[in-house]
């Protein structure tokens, strides 16, 4: 254990955040899962274990992650979308249905469902980071550089939003960052966004969800002339959260827990401000800001511009996931189906989340170490 620590690197503030978030989601899972674990038939321990198995071996491939050079993953890039794009198409056709929803693949023999979107959301950010970075000198030539990027972010959006409308606009709004930080002309990037617009349009009323996104818009900005089971989930997030007060009922003590549905995933936060009050949620909101804080250091740090575009489209990916959840939970937003990261329970999503943390972490690494000088036969650090 002594030979790991010294063996790890990076920005230890975000080591510490990710520990501190991986307590706080044992405790707001144990405490959130005695429905599921009556409907399984099994007790809530056996779902603890299962997650805490989870979130160790998330934390193994953060640490796996942190180690390889950062340099590794814009040959990975490519790689990762040509597996992405095929599998973003099998899961539209072939994948299992959940929720009304096709965005999850099974993983034979080991029971686990595979969100073929959160390895678009990597795939995407690192290719972008590598294409930005490399095409620097020529990133005004529209054949050379804006019509790769132009299509590989309008083709993974639209395959993601057909089921996922709302982590197809985070990864859409992280790409324009990453486009306006990689000096592409505001001309092109109008472009971008025009196409865009007119794929969302075509999602929002000719796909294959577009009642439900049609209704839990009309929830949302009507929520009193809706009283429905539309509303259930937003209505009881908010009970939630009200009757948290400012200190909460204390860990194990919710009562919406047996109500809200999804809420060991996507209402947990709910459930963290019910048991822990005000303090609790504004304490966790802190967390996520203090992270970002973290993260924007390492990409003002950055002395590689593919190391610095690559931090900012994951660790602004990660912020905006977790503040889109929190606003939901709030009734800031309409009900989407995102969770929120390394708290919310969940399979792959969290294994993914953690390769995201490992990635900035290999990157604040190359800051950290002292490059090596070689003079004549001497190395000089």
């Amino acid at each position: 254990m002594h030979r790991i620590l010294n063996n790890t690197k990076g920005d230890r503030w975000i080591w510490l955040i990710v520990i501190l978030l991986s307590v706080i989601s044992l405790l707001a899972v144990y405490s959130s899962t005695g429905t599921l674990a009556y409907k399984r038939g099994v007790g809530v321990e056996s779902i603890l274990m299962k997650h805490l198995a989870m979130v160790v071996g998330g934390i193994m491939l953060m640490y796996i992650s942190h180690k390889l050079d950062y340099r590794y993953y814009a040959g990975l890039s490519k790689i990762m979308m040509i597996v992405t794009i095929p599998l973003l198409i099998y899961t539209l056709v072939f994948g299992s249905h959940i929720n009304n929803a096709s965005r999850w693949i099974n993983i034979p023999l080991v029971g686990l469902s595979f969100q073929t979107s959160d390895l678009a959301k990597l795939a995407l950010i690192t290719y972008l980071a590598r294409t930005l970075s490399r095409k620097q000198e020529n990133i005004k030539d529209v054949k050379e550089s804006f019509l790769p990027i132009m299509g590989s972010v309008c083709l993974v959006f639209i395959l993601i939003a057909l089921a996922n409308l709302s982590t197809a606009l985070m990864l859409f709004g992280v790409s324009i960052l990453l486009l306006i930080i990689g000096r592409i002309s505001i001309k092109q990037i109008a472009i971008v966004c025009g196409a865009g617009f007119i794929l969302l349009l075509g999602v929002i009323f000719l796909g294959p969800r577009r009642h439900t996104y049609v209704s839990r818009v009309n929830t949302f900005l009507h929520p009193d002339s809706t009283k429905t089971d539309k509303s259930f989930q937003a209505d009881h997030a908010k009970i939630a959260i009200a009757s948290g007060g400012l200190f909460g009922k204390g860990p194990g003590n919710s009562t919406e827990r047996n109500y809200l549905p999804e809420s060991y995933s996507d209402e947990i936060y709910a459930i963290i401000v019910e048991e822990y009050g005000l303090v609790g949620g504004f304490a966790l909101v802190g967390i996520y800001l203090f992270l970002l804080y973290r993260c924007i250091k390492i990409i003002t740090k950055a002395p590689k511009a593919f190391g610095a575009l690559l931090a900012c489209g994951l660790s602004f990916s990660l912020a905006i996931q977790a503040f889109a959840n929190m606003a939901v939970a709030v009734g800031l937003g309409p009900v989407t189906g995102v969770p929120l990261p390394f708290v919310s329970m969940g399979g792959t999503s969290l294994l993914f989340t953690s390769v995201a943390f490992g990635i900035i972490l290999s990157v604040s690494r190359d800051i950290e170490e002292p490059k090596k000088v070689v003079v004549g036969e001497i190395s000089v650090a």
